[in-house]
């Protein structure tokens, strides 16, 4: 059974009047690759300090192993951290930087050998020991940082940014490697990030955070598939959102008719019909909820510009079209980015929504200011709900 290794109980973390983390909560499992991800200012970074022991919580407790943490020292963690500016020593070749905290710990010189060259190959670094820092090539420097760290053998790995000085073509690069040292391994990763893609290119598990607050956590599938609120819908990648003027139910049960402000009709599909119906009942349309909601937030349908289809003549033998939303737009413009073009269309009465097609010859036909065919199925997107508030 795999255990928790890692328990974060009702924490909270303040600096004078401002609260850098408020009362977060979240567990992650022995060998998982877990990252914390928001804006800048969310307090990842805190949080990911007061895991190392760098900075003390207010209240709250921090679980490693099922063992309080509190007033525990940093150097007393099984924990490593690898900053966001790799903290090399310039004046050390790659062997002296990697072997330096086993040293520290007065292990043998024949095991620091055997560790040492474990972690070589592990990290790609082999046949590089005696250069310097200098000499080596950004991801070569990350590969050093990261076998400095594992070269200890710590049970939670703590990144801080550690892509974040890399080009965009390295930082891919090493995403990949990452997770596969990662892997080797099979220590505990816990990486903070603002790279939404980062994120759910390597995770096992995704916090999203916002103001000090966690706001959802699930794999990457679930994070960007069922957004539970609009924040994480807006912050992990692109999307549309739709303001509505009235949600009103249709002859079947699990089937929504969502007005938006300019008066057009989606066809929403319910994913929980029982769940939805217990939270909000749609009798008398999306008034009486705000009525009690105050108005103070707008139902809101999202979709995923992928999501989002060109109804084409090839297109004729969709088996049911009664399942589709079908809407006449302006293509605005394109945007090429090899294999996929972004696209801008004007759907009157819905708004500008920027669709996501792959790179095929029959949508290069599409001039700026030509008329298109759109559609989604009933059951893609999302619609946001305001809570009531009695």
């Amino acid at each position: 059974m795999i255990k928790n290794i890692i328990e974060v109980k009702n924490v909270t973390k303040k600096y004078g009047s401002f609260t850098a983390v408020d009362n977060i909560s979240f567990i992650v499992k022995e060998g998982d690759f877990f990252s914390l991800l928001g804006p800048s200012g969310c307090g990842k970074t805190t949080t990911l300090r007061m895991l190392g022991g760098f900075i003390e919580s207010e209240l709250g407790d921090i679980l490693i192993n099922g063992k309080s943490m509190k007033n525990i020292p940093p150097n007393r963690r099984n924990t490593s951290l690898v900053f966001q500016n790799l903290a090399l020593f310039p004046h050390m070749d790659v062997k002296e930087n990697i072997i330096y905290g086993l040293k520290k710990r007065r292990i043998s010189k024949k095991i620091i050998e055997e560790k040492l060259s474990r972690i070589l190959k592990i990290v790609n670094l082999e046949g590089l020991e005696k250069r310097r820092v200098n000499e080596l090539s950004g991801g070569q420097q990350q590969r050093v940082a990261l076998a400095r760290s594992l070269v200890i053998e710590p049970e939670i790995l703590l990144l801080d940014e550690p892509l974040a000085n890399l080009d965009k073509k390295l930082r891919i690069s090493m995403q990949f490697e990452l997770k596969e040292i990662q892997r080797i391994t099979g220590t505990t990763f816990l990486y903070v990030t603002h790279d939404q893609s980062e994120a759910l290119a390597m995770s096992d598990m995704i916090a999203v955070m916002n103001n000090g607050k966690i706001i959802q956590i699930g794999s990457p599938s679930e994070i960007y598939n069922n957004p539970s609120n609009v924040f994480t819908a807006d912050f992990i990648g692109a999307g549309n959102f739709v303001k509505l003027k009235d949600v009103k139910k249709t002859e079947f049960k699990n089937i929504l008719a969502l007005q938006s402000l300019g008066g057009k009709i989606i066809r929403y599909k319910i994913r929980d019909t029982d769940s939805f119906y217990k939270s909000f009942s749609p009798e008398r349309g999306i008034t009486a909820h705000a009525e009690i909601n105050n108005g103070s937030e707008p139902f809101i349908f999202f979709i995923r510009p992928e999501k989002i289809k060109i109804l084409s003549g090839e297109d004729n033998s969709l088996n049911d079209k009664d399942t589709l939303n079908i809407f006449m737009g302006v293509l605005l413009s394109t945007v090429f980015e090899g294999p996929d073009i972004r696209l801008n269309i004007n759907v009157p009465e819905l708004g500008i929504l920027k669709m996501e097609i792959k790179n095929e010859k029959k949508y290069h036909l599409f001039p700026e200011n030509s008329k298109i065919q759109i559609y989604w199925e009933h059951e893609e997107g999302i619609l946001f709900c305001p809570p009531a508030v009695p």
